[in-house]
This record gives structure tokens, C-alpha cells and sequence, in this order.
């Protein structure tokens, strides 16, 4: 690489890309600038190919749809949909303050005001949805990100649904979501209320947040469903009398006779310094670039360029650390265990590739590359499945990298492990 050329930004219409937030099986989430306005959006980026292969068109026009419909401060806006002949781009919201299981995973639980107004902020996205028909069915604290100002928002709506695809009995009889938030009913398969199931998800959550853990947890996915489905649980002794009294409401394993939403908006307990949502002004929706997205028509596509690692500027670099210090972005906190990590090299961008390759391989990882990304995949199977890692080299100036690290799949703790070992084999390349 030429350390005098100038760094060539990945452009996608209006939008300029840059680093990597988060990545699934069939998306990836990225940080990116409107160039007309300067303003911030994350681009969620889904290969068009495997969307198709995966016969995914239905579910994932569905997720946008909804989240076009929603116009709620505490649920992610979705602005627009692009499409090139290989990929679909949402543009959403940006959300830089990280889940709500972050903050409990680094801090433990929280104190029950707090909690306590997680979980207002909670009840009033996912009343507005239920008002328009709109059942999340996956609720849980990965699901819900946190603004720069600890407003929270609603995310992922991956497995909602429509009131329009209820059954004639008046029931959903689809079982989905995360077997620990997942009501009784929908277990047993004879068809549930989208509107009663997520409150169930809502009451687990405050349960997690005020306690610091799960409810029901066992290893044994059928001794989970036998205390799900009896409500077997105990509460630890620093919760209120108020409180319990609402979980118990809520996590009641008969769904005709659970608390409603509307009896959790009157509780005593759930009133206190409770703050209505504030919204803005009502606009129409319309859903026409989420059609073109998807046709087979080339009229409306764009194209995608990109020729060198991408620069990140200065508010990136900031944003990219935790509580927007400069001094955290070098992971100088041990022991902490974390999904993503990063480090600085003076080396060119292709020695750093070519490194990583090297250290990767001498761990028995298989390697994919393309441009200045990689992929590594490990061959042993951990308690989470393979271990998989995203890199990606940044270029901050012509001669300072910056190389993310994010693990993809498998366990948190085995990233961690593979982290300290991969460090010591790149030594050489770290900028101390």
C-alpha cells in the first residue's frame, strides 16, 4: 500500500461506509455517514444470494416493514432500503451505547430504579407495537440497545409478527424466540396470544435486571420447560415486596389470567417516576423502496466501491471506546471478557493481513479473506459451537492501523482464551 494515497472510502448512494458494529449468520451491522447531511446511521448489510438461498425474502421484508410502521422513541427507526445486485442495506438509526446485557454483564444487576425505568421505557415500545397489530416475540436484554443518553430501544425484529397472521382461532401457533424468555404457552404448541407472550418476555427481563440473572435456567432444555411451565422460581431477598408482587403478576404460567399491559401501566410499583413516552410528529409511511429492494428489477439499484481498508476519522476512532475515552480504546482493562476487541499497528495494512493469516493458521483456524477483512473459523467444536472471528484493518492515517476483532460465533469466554494466545503471536505487529 502507498502510505501517500489517499484512502478511498466505501460509498453505498448517499451513505459512506465504515467500521463493522456487529455481525450475524446472514447480516452485518456498519457504521456509516449520510454525506449530504453528516449525520450518523448504522447500515444493516444482507448478501441478497443467501437471503434468496434461505427462501428468507418473506421474513426479512417483514422485519422491515414493521419497523417501518413503528414510530416509538424506544424502538430503532428504520429510514430507508437499498438494494445492488448482491446485497439489501437497511439504514437504521444508530445506537451507540451498546445492549442492555452489556451493561449487566459488566456491572451485575441494577438498582431497582433504574431497572425499574428500563423497564417503563420497556412496556411503553412494546404497548405501541402491540397497538398496531405488531408482536415482537424475541424479547430479551440482547435485544435491547441503549442510546448515548441510556434511552432504550427496542431492536431485532427478526420474528415478529402481524395481528394479520393470526390463525382463525385467534392465536399464533408459530414456536419462536430464546427458550429462557419464552412463555409456557408458546412451549406447549397449541397456539398462544403474540400480546400475552411478550409480556411474559418483559417480566423475565425486569426479573434479569434487578437480580442479575435468569429466572429459569437449567443445562437440561426439558428441565427448563418443566420450571417455565410451573413458574418455578424464587425471588432474591433485595427485591421490594412491590416488586415480587408484579413479577409474580407477570410471570404467571396461565395466560388468561397473567397481568395485562394495560394492569402494568396502573401498577403502583411500575408508576413511580414513570414518564410518559414523548413522540414526534406522525408521519405517513411509506414501504415502496422495500418492494424495490427485493424485485428482480435492476432500475432502482446501486453499486458498492471500495478499493482500500477503510479510513475511520477521529469520532469513529471516539465512538468505537467505551464512555467515549481514548484511553479505553487499547483494552487495558484485565480480565474483562468481551465479544469484540482491537488493537493499533504502525505496519502497512497488507503486512498486518498477512500476519493475522499466519498467527490464525498456526491455531488450526481455517482463513477467508477479502479486501481487508477476515475471516477466522476455528475447527474444534466449544460449548457454543465453533469459535468464528471477524478482523478488519482500518486505516486512521497513512501510517497508524487500527485491527478490529470481533467473535461471530462460539463462546465468549473461549474468544477470550483464543485472544491472549493470538496477541502473543502478533507481538511483532502491535503498536505498544
Amino acid at each position: 500500500m502507498s502510505i501517500s494515497a489517499p484512502p478511498t472510502r466505501t460509498r453505498v448512494g448517499k451513505y459512506e461506509l465504515g467500521r463493522t458494529l456487529g455481525e450475524g449468520s446472514f447480516a452485518k451491522v456498519k457504521y456509516a455517514k449520510n454525506v449530504e447531511t453528516g449525520d450518523p446511521v448504522a447500515i444493516k448489510v444482507l448478501n441478497r444470494d443467501k437471503v434468496l438461498r434461505h427462501k428468507m425474502v418473506e421474513q426479512i421484508k417483514r422485519e422491515i416493514s414493521t419497523m417501518k410502521v413503528i414510530r416509538h422513541p424506544n424502538v430503532i427507526q428504520i429510514y430507508e432500503v437499498m438494494a445492488s445486485k448482491t446485497k439489501i442495506y437497511i439504514v437504521l438509526e444508530l445506537v451507540d451505547g451498546g445492549e442492555l446485557f452489556d451493561k449487566i454483564a459488566k456491572h451485575g444487576r441494577l438498582k431497582e430504579d433504574e431497572a425499574r425505568n428500563y423497564f417503563q421505557q420497556l412496556i411503553n415500545a412494546v404497548d405501541y407495537c402491540h397497538s398496531r397489530g405488531v408482536y415482537h416475540r424475541d424479547l430479551k436484554p440482547e435485544n435491547l440497545l441503549l442510546d448515548s443518553h441510556g434511552i432504550l430501544k427496542v431492536s431485532d425484529f427478526g420474528l415478529s409478527t402481524f395481528s394479520q397472521q393470526v390463525r382463525k382461532d385467534g392465536l399464533l401457533h408459530t414456536a419462536c424466540g430464546t427458550p429462557n424468555y419464552v412463555a409456557p404457552e408458546v412451549i406447549t404448541d397449541k397456539g398462544y396470544d403474540g400480546t400475552s407472550a411478550d409480556v411474559w418476555s418483559c417480566g423475565i427481563i425486569l426479573f434479569v435486571l434487578m437480580a442479575g440473572y435468569l429466572p429459569f435456567d437449567d443445562t437440561n432444555l426439558m428441565t427448563l420447560y418443566t420450571k417455565i411451565q410451573r413458574a418455578d422460581f424464587s425471588f432474591p431477598p433485595w427485591f421490594s415486596s412491590d416488586a415480587r408482587k408484579l413479577i409474580k403478576n407477570i410471570l404467571d404460567p396461565n395466560p388468561l389470567t397473567r397481568v395485562t399491559i394495560s394492569e402494568i401501566l396502573q401498577d403502583e410499583w411500575f408508576r413511580k417516576n414513570y414518564q410518559p413516552p414523548n413522540f414526534a410528529r406522525e408521519e405517513d409511511v411509506n414501504l415502496d423502496d422495500v418492494d424495490a429492494a427485493f424485485n428482480q428489477s435492476e432500475e432502482n439499484l446501486i453499486t458498492e466501491r471500495r478499493e482500500k481498508p477503510v479510513s475511520m476519522n477521529a469520532f469513529e476512532l471516539i465512538s468505537g471506546s467505551r464512555g467515549f475515552s481514548l484511553e479505553n480504546l487499547f483494552e487495558k482493562e484485565p480480565g474483562l471478557v468481551k465479544r469484540e476487541t482491537r488493537f493499533t499497528s504502525q505496519c502497512p495494512a497488507n503486512e498486518i493481513m498477512s500476519k493475522i493469516e499466519e498467527a490464525a493458521k498456526s491455531m488450526d483456524f481455517n482463513v477467508r479473506k477479502q479486501n481487508y477483512k477476515m475471516k477466522l473459523q476455528g475447527h474444534s467444536s466449544g460449548r457454543k459451537g465453533q469459535l468464528s472471528v471477524a478482523t478488519e484493518v482500518f486505516e486512521v492515517a497513512p501510517s497508524l492501523h487500527v485491527v478490529e476483532m470481533r467473535k461471530t460465533g462460539g463462546d465468549t469466554l473461549e474468544f477470550h482464551k483464543f485472544y491472549k494466545g493470538f496477541s502473543s503471536e502478533l507481538k511483532d505487529i502491535v503498536w505498544k
